[in-house]
């Protein structure tokens, strides 16, 4: 087992750890540990709202969760020889659950959250406005959950957040066009960004004057950016590698956000199965690969350890919503998509907060299968039929055969 450079109480808040980890991005952090190329490490990994949502039957921890807490991420971990222009070469190999009395790997729990409204919401909020959880246990790769019975599924595990420290400049280039997003409409709930907020700030071991100043300048960690970040991607399993734009001396690399599965897009916000976890990693360098390669953000190359779903059911969605026609708006298509088969699966007995939370939380497939075709977008998503123990398809015996000339009653 690689030896743990970063190691977590899963008892404590991240806020409480002998050695902290963070909870913004800004490059004058302090790396707890530094490794060289060729090295192979572990670390630990906190539940991105640092442990606020419990195993229970409430959804009021959902619909309460301080957001600016959030994510609490193990690290930075120094890279000794990493410049600024090169590639920070990351290899995820392994990784898993860690339940609160530490057990490792397998066990444990997880959950699938909708946000209320007010609380950020979600991929569907203006149709799911209300907070909504499910909880799921664990059994080797697979998951079930008391609150969404009839399914069980194999888990992409994989971390939704990691990447590299950003360079000062950088930092500053955030800070300065997501201001001006949240200024264009600056009472929009949700809101349209989230500035920098001293409040809740974790920042290692940074103390005094210098957190107070850092607090105020560093960024927010839930949207993806140029160096990863909160990017979500559920394939990024075990075996991938990943090329990291580095922007700062040593690369100072951070990681979180662990989850056990997700579907394309985590449409619910915490829409993935939250988990605390470990996961390994080997490094390597490609000096003066941004310019090389010309990266300007991330490149990932999928490992091969994926469930093997051969049958989905599969549900269109298009650019049109609520009556109106947007022009060739992708986001709108995937909406629609998403709505369709949540209608879908009313009808087997979910209900629709169920098949939003399933939509999350299994291993959907997600695409945008048309841009051409003026006016309108369309996407798709692919639920695989496998996870589900009794069968969604259509009835055969509702197909009507007409001999030729005949007319359907």
């Amino acid at each position: 087992m690689p030896e743990t450079l970063f190691h977590v109480d899963q008892t404590k808040s991240m806020f409480d750890q002998d050695i902290p980890g963070h909870n913004r991005w800004h490059p004058e952090i302090p790396a707890v540990a530094t490794v060289n190329p060729g090295d192979e490490f572990r670390m630990e990994c906190r539940e991105w709202t640092d442990g606020q949502i419990g195993n229970n039957d409430s959804s009021d921890d959902v619909r309460n969760v301080d957001l600016s807490r959030a994510h609490v991420l193990s690290g930075p971990i120094g890279v000794n020889g990493a410049k600024p222009g090169d590639l920070l070469v990351v290899d995820i190999l392994d990784l898993g659950p860690i339940s609160e009395s530490g057990s490792i790997p397998g066990q444990g729990w997880g959950y699938t959250g909708i946000f209320a409204k007010e609380n950020g919401g979600g991929f569907l909020t203006d149709y799911f406005p209300e907070a909504y959880k499910a909880i799921w246990d664990f059994h080797g790769i697979y998951a079930t959950s008391r609150h969404i019975p009839g399914v069980r599924f194999a888990g992409i595990t994989h971390p939704g957040l990691l990447g590299c420290a950003p360079s000062a400049e950088l930092l500053g280039e955030w800070n300065k066009r997501e201001a001006a997003l949240i200024a264009s409409d600056p009472n929009r709930i949700p809101p349209l960004g989230l500035p920098p907020l001293k409040e809740q700030a974790l920042l290692g071991t940074l103390k005094g004057s210098s957190y107070n100043r850092v607090a105020l300048e560093a960024a927010r960690t839930v949207p993806p950016r140029e160096h990863g970040g909160n990017v979500d991607i559920k394939n990024l399993s075990r075996g991938t590698r990943i090329y990291f734009p580095v922007y700062v001396e040593n690369a100072l690399f951070s990681v979180g956000d662990l989850h056990f599965s997700q579907g394309d897009g985590e449409i619910t916000f915490c829409g993935a199965i939250e988990m605390g976890g470990y996961i390994d990693f080997g490094v390597g360098l490609i000096k003066g690969g941004m310019a090389k390669y010309g990266v300007l953000n991330p490149i990932f190359k999928p490992g091969p350890v994926e469930p093997h779903y051969s049958n989905f059911l599969v549900f269109e969605g298009i650019s049109v919503e609520k009556g109106i026609n947007y022009y060739m708006d992708g986001t709108v298509a995937y909406r629609q998509a998403c709505l369709n088969a949540i209608e879908y699966l009313t009808k087997f007995g979910y209900s629709q907060q169920q098949a939003y939370l399933l939509l999350g939380a299994a291993p959907i497939e997600g695409r945008l299968s048309g841009v051409v075709d003026i006016p309108n977008a369309c996407a798709t998503v692919y639920i695989p039929t496998e996870i589900f123990d009794f069968d969604i398809t259509p009835n055969d015996e509702d197909i009507k055969i007409l001999s030729k000339g005949q007319v359907a009653s």
